[in-house]
């Protein structure tokens, strides 16, 4: 099999996404002279249709039942909940990486069955999901909001690499997996198919050695203006260029990426028992108001509910996260 390589695919726009979904792939299948099955598996939430292009089977799924591991990908930006004070998601370890193209590698397992809060992230992740005998490799994209998922399946295991701001696949355009992921084709229980080429899924150790030939093989990339641009270094380059490259390679606006990432430090400083007046400063926002409507949005719960931990779900570990100058 062959995964999408090129795409005009748009979610969460005016666009129909179950037309926006075919011409893109029609394009690609036209570009394509080898006659490889294409399996596109994207989960979006506006999108609940099967479709079949040219005898080529492409899915779409979302919501409840239908989610199935498309959820799990996203463990790591998500809240688990407890039942009799048992957490159901279980983080066994997370570290950082010296890849210059990862934030951080980390993996867990579930035991029972737990409702799961998806919330917003800015960057693009790799996850090695096992669950109910079958093993999914997925790439998932950015999140502008907080959405309430099912429950999440018990006896899963999940692989993570989360990659740094402005690291993207070039030939899976980021704008492409806002809000959604891409669930590559399998060949085994430990490989899959990646642009027409069988790779080894990577564990928890080789992570970044995955990540290193990713690279080299040119099928992963940073885009370095997203960085700088963050900092206010760039003088030299005109809005209109930094606005047009950040957004391929990430799929956001800057303003966009900097209100995910100052909500998150948020969340981190309530729950480290900062109180809501001290964060309101620290965080930078306007006032309270400013911060409830905020979390509220992307991270789903107000910061009385994160400081108080007055909701049954829980966060699944925090590592260190600042907001952008």
């Amino acid at each position: 099999m062959e995964v999408l390589e090129r795409s005009s695919l748009v979610l969460g726009q005016r666009e129909s996404p179950t037309e926006t979904l075919y011409q893109a792939l029609l394009h690609d299948r036209q570009q394509d002279s080898t006659n490889i099955p294409l399996l596109v598996v994207v989960a979006a939430r506006s999108m609940s249709e099967t479709l079949t292009l040219e005898n080529q089977s492409v899915c779409a799924i979302m919501g409840g039942e239908a989610w199935n591991t498309a959820w799990a990908a996203r463990l790591p930006n998500r809240c688990a909940s407890t039942k009799a004070g048992c957490e159901m998601i279980i983080f066994d370890e997370d570290r950082a990486s010296d890849s210059p193209f990862v934030e951080r590698v980390w993996r867990c397992h579930s035991e029972g069955a737990a409702p799961f809060l998806s919330i917003a992230a800015s960057r693009c992740e790799l996850v090695v999901s096992r669950l109910q005998g079958k093993v999914t490799m997925t790439v998932r994209g950015p999140e502008t909001r907080a959405t309430p998922l099912g429950d999440c399946p018990g006896d899963g295991e999940w692989l993570g690499i989360l990659l740094k701001l402005g690291t993207f696949l070039p030939l899976l355009p980021t704008r492409t997996l806002v809000d959604a992921e891409v669930n590559l084709p399998a060949v085994s229980r430990n490989s899959f198919w990646l642009f027409g080429s069988v790779w080894q899924l990577p564990d928890y150790d080789n992570a970044d050695t995955f990540v290193d030939w990713l690279v080299r093989q040119g099928l992963l990339a940073c885009e370095p203006v997203v960085d700088a641009a963050l900092q206010g270094q760039l003088k030299d380059c005109s809005l209109s260029t930094i606005q047009r490259r950040f957004l391929r390679a990430t799929g956001l606006t800057q303003s966009a990426a900097r209100q995910i990432e100052r909500a998150r430090y948020a969340r981190h400083l309530l729950q480290q028992g900062v109180s809501i007046l001290d964060t309101v400063f620290e965080a930078g926002y306007f006032d309270q108001p400013h911060l409830t409507r905020s979390l509220s949005y992307l991270i789903g719960q107000t910061p009385a509910q994160l400081r108080e931990k007055s909701r049954p779900e829980q966060m699944p570990f925090l590592y260190k996260t600042t907001p952008f100058e």
